[in-house]
């Protein structure tokens, strides 16, 4: 038993989390974009239920569209292009 924390027996630190979390914007109205719009790297994450690095492998391997460059330093994914990927990946 913790001392720190008696009413824990496995003496394992209770942390509670208080932050919340929301999902980005583009990708609660995922189904309403048009086909021409962009969405960010974030929402491809929760997409494809993987991490950033791991979008960029996918893309890096032809698994997923590249993105296309907005400006020097922003880029973005066509929304068009992903429905065709994530309907392709629906028929496997």
């Amino acid at each position: 038993m913790s001392k720190k924390y008696p009413d824990n027996k496995l003496g394992v630190r209770k942390v509670s989390v208080g932050a919340t979390f929301e999902l980005p914007r583009a990708l609660r109205e995922f189904d309403n974009l048009p086909d021409s719009a962009h969405v960010r790297k974030s929402v491809l994450e929760f997409l494809y239920s993987c991490s950033g690095s791991t979008v960029i492998r996918r893309v890096h391997d032809g698994l997923l569209p590249a993105p296309h460059k907005l400006s020097p330093r922003i880029s973005a994914w066509n929304v068009g292009e992903l429905r065709r990927n994530l309907a392709s990946k629906k028929g496997e």
